[in-house]
């Protein structure tokens, strides 16, 4: 993983980009953490880290806009216990929790795909599978099935108490 990007926070809000050699803004720092970029931030005057606190500051933004982040009664337990309880639980569960959705929702998204490409194919390529044979054989072949027998005579031998109705009754006539 490549060095992390070096931001710098001045006193009057202002994040430098030590890379760049420019100032920044926090829709500017947001869109390059969704390219995949990752961050540190510095207090320029302490230099104590204050990644934590900006990034928090990007998503209480981007709630704001939308008017809701967590639902209100997640917000009073996180009031009410404080850190302590819930540090531990989004540092342990929460990351692997949204790791793993993501990569379902990825492998979910490229097999639907897949699924919608199979679908989109399957009428250019049916004339293919049904031609020179009837659709019942083709169907057969597709999911594997023996093909039926020559043969159009039940026999007599069957297990099915239709064709031996069938064969009974063709005797007498």
């Amino acid at each position: 993983m490549p060095d992390p990007l070096v931001l710098k926070k001045y006193s009057n809000r202002r994040l430098y980009d030590t890379r760049n050699s420019r100032y920044v803004n926090l829709d500017d720092l947001s869109t390059m953490i969704r390219s995949g970029e990752q961050v540190q931030i510095h207090d320029a005057t302490s230099g104590d880290d204050v990644t934590a606190f900006i990034l928090t500051q990007i998503v209480l933004e981007a709630a704001k806009c939308r008017n809701s982040l967590l639902p209100e009664s997640v917000l009073h337990l996180i009031i009410r216990y404080g850190d302590n309880a819930l540090g531990e639980f989004f540092e342990k569960y929460f990351l692997k929790t949204l790791q793993n959705y993501i990569a379902t929702k990825k492998a979910f998204d490229q097999q639907f795909g897949k699924w919608l490409d199979m679908g989109m194919t399957l009428p250019r390529r049916m004339p293919e599978m049904i031609s020179g044979a009837s659709s019942i054989e083709s169907m057969m072949e597709i999911f594997g099935l023996p093909k039926p027998s020559a043969s159009k005579e039940p026999d007599s031998t069957s297990t099915n108490p239709l064709d031996n109705r069938k064969s009974e009754q063709k005797t007498k006539t």
